[in-house]
C-alpha cells in the first residue's frame, strides 16, 4: 500500500498498539509523543494522514490541529477522543478535522475511517494540482508596458463584482485575462464557467445558458442545469458575446437586471449569483450603432472595459512567451527543454503574428516537434514562418470586416505594406524599390499606420 500515517498521542501503549495494527495493514507508521514533535515530523516528512489525540499535555490536539490546518490544509486529520473530550472532538471536526474516533478505539472503524480519509486527501491533492496546472496554463506572460497596464486593470477590477468587457483580436489572450480577473476576485474558490457564444447554435444557446426541464423539447430526456446555475457564486465568462442573437441578448439582459431566470420548459424562478465577464473581437460600439447589439446590454457589460493589445504591439514580450511555450510543450511531448538561439528568436520577433499568441503557440509546437537537436534552429523557424505566412495570406482578410470605408482603406494599406516589408525582411530600401516608392514615403506610411520593424533592417 505504501501510505504513511502519523500517530500523535502522548500514551505510549496507544502509539504502540496503533503502530502494530496499521503496520499489519500495510501502512508506514511514524510516531510522535506530543503536538510539538508531530509538527516537527511534518516539517521533514510527507504523510498521507494523521491520527491525533485531543488531550495531550503542553500543546493539545486542538492547537496542533490548528497548526496543521494552517500549513498542511489538505492532509486529513482524524481526532482520537476519550469520553470526556467528545464535545471538543466535534469542535475539531468543525475546524477541519476529517472525523473523530472514540476511545477505546474500534480497530475496524479506525481502518475504514483512515482509508476514506486518505482517499479524500488524494482527491483534494489532485484537485489542487489540477487547478495549479490550469492556472499555470492560463496566465499572462510578458513584462511590456502594454501588459503592465492590463495587469493594473486586472488588479483594479478583480476584487470588485463589476461586469468586465474584455476586447481584443482573436488569439490575443482574452480568456486568460478573464481567468486572471476571476483569480484576483473574492470568487476565486468558486467556479469559472466559460461559454463560447459563437460556437453554440442560436437554437441551443438558451438551453446552454439557462438549462432545461425534462421534456422541454425533442431530445430533452433529462433535466439539465445551465451555465448560470453551474457558475453560482463564481464567474460566468461569455466569450465572443458580440455573436449573440438579439433574442439571446434580450434574455441575458433580463437575467442581469432581475438576478433570476427560468429553465426552458420550467416555471420555477432560479436565482444565481454570478459575475459576468464578457469578451469580444468585434467593435461593439459600432455594432450598437448598426443595431446589431443592444445598447442597454452593452452598457451593462462595459462597466469596466479592458483592451488586450495584439502581439505585434508588444513584440518585446515574444521571447518570454516563446520560452514559456517551449517549456510547456516540451514537457507535454516528453522532450528535453530546447534552447532558442538569438537568431531564431529575432526571426520570431520580426513576424507580424496576425493570429497573435494563439498563432505563436501553434508555431512553437511545430518548432519543438520538428527540431531534432537540443536547440531550435533559425532555418526551421524561417521555414515554419514562411509556411505560416502563406497560410495566413490565403485566409479571408480582416480588412473586409470593416464597416467604415476609410478604416477599410487604412487596414488594407497596413496589411499590404506589412506583407511587403515582411517579404523583404523589413529592408525599407528594397521594399521601396520594389513598390516604386521612395524610402521617405515608406517611413512616413509606417509611422502613420503603426508598423514597426523590430528585428529588421531599415
Amino acid at each position: 500500500m505504501g501510505y504513511s500515517v502519523l500517530v500523535i498521542d502522548d500514551e505510549t501503549n496507544i502509539r504502540k498498539t496503533l503502530e502494530g495494527v496499521l503496520s499489519d495493514d500495510g501502512y508506514d507508521v511514524i510516531l510522535a509523543g506530543d503536538g510539538a514533535q508531530g509538527l516537527e515530523v511534518f516539517s521533514r516528512s510527507f504523510v498521507d494522514a494523521v491520527l491525533l489525540d485531543v488531550w495531550m499535555p503542553g500543546m493539545d490536539g486542538i492547537e496542533t490541529l490548528k497548526k496543521i490546518r494552517e500549513t498542511y490544509p489538505i492532509v486529513p486529520v482524524i481526532m482520537i477522543s476519550g469520553h470526556g473530550t467528545i464535545d471538543t472532538a466535534v469542535k475539531a471536526v468543525k475546524m477541519g478535522a476529517f472525523d473523530f474516533i472514540e476511545k477505546p478505539i474500534s480497530l475496524t472503524k479506525l481502518l475504514i475511517t483512515l482509508s476514506r480519509a486518505i482517499e479524500q486527501g488524494h482527491l483534494l491533492r489532485e484537485n489542487v494540482e489540477l487547478k495549479e496546472r490550469v492556472e499555470k496554463k492560463y496566465r499572462l506572460v510578458g513584462d511590456s508596458e502594454a501588459m503592465g497596464r492590463v495587469r493594473a486593470e486586472i488588479a483594479a477590477a478583480g476584487p470588485t463584482n463589476a461586469s468586465v468587457l474584455v476586447s481584443g483580436e482573436n488569439g490575443s489572450g482574452k480568456e486568460i485575462v478573464a481567468r486572471e480577473i476571476h483569480r484576483h476576485s473574492k470568487r476565486a474558490a468558486r467556479p469559472f464557467v466559460a461559454v463560447n457564444c459563437a460556437a453554440i447554435p442560436d437554437e441551443l444557446i438558451e438551453s446552454e445558458l439557462f438549462g432545461h426541464e425534462k421534456g422541454a423539447f425533442t431530445g430533452a430526456t433529462v433535466r439539465r442545469r445551465g451555465r448560470f446555475e453551474l457558475g453560482d457564486g463564481g464567474t460566468l465568462f461569455l466569450d465572443e458575446v458580440g455573436d449573440m442573437s438579439p433574442r439571446t441578448q434580450a434574455k441575458i439582459l433580463r437575467v442581469l437586471e432581475e438576478k433570476q431566470f427560468e429553465r426552458i420548459g420550467g416555471g420555477e424562478k432560479i436565482r444565481a449569483d454570478v459575475r459576468i465577464i464578457a469578451a469580444t473581437n468585434r467593435n461593439l460600439p459600432k455594432e450598437v450603432e448598426a443595431g446589431r447589439f443592444r445598447d442597454d446590454l452593452y452598457f451593462r457589460l462595459n462597466v469596466f472595459p479592458i483592451v488586450v493589445p495584439p502581439l505585434r504591439d508588444r513584440r518585446e514580450d515574444i521571447p518570454s512567451i516563446t520560452e514559456h511555450f517551449v517549456a510547456e510543450i516540451c514537457a507535454e511531448h516528453g522532450k528535453e527543454r530546447k534552447k532558442v538561439p538569438r537568431a531564431a528568436m529575432e526571426r520570431l520577433m520580426a513576424h507580424t503574428w496576425p493570429g497573435n499568441v494563439r498563432e505563436l503557440r501553434n508555431v512553437v509546437e511545430r518548432l519543438v516537434i520538428l527540431s531534432t537537436g537540443p536547440s531550435i534552429g533559425e532555418d526551421i523557424v524561417q521555414r515554419v514562418l514562411s509556411a505560416e505566412s502563406v497560410r495566413a495570406e490565403t485566409q479571408h482578410a480582416p480588412v473586409f470586416d470593416q464597416e467604415d470605408f476609410r478604416e477599410a482603406v487604412l487596414a488594407f494599406e497596413k496589411e499590404f505594406l506589412t506583407r511587403k516589408l515582411r517579404q523583404h525582411e523589413f529592408n525599407v530600401s528594397r521594399t521601396a524599390e520594389r513598390l516604386g516608392l521612395d524610402r521617405t514615403s515608406i517611413h512616413r506610411k509606417m509611422k502613420q499606420l503603426g508598423i514597426t520593424a523590430e528585428g529588421g533592417r531599415r
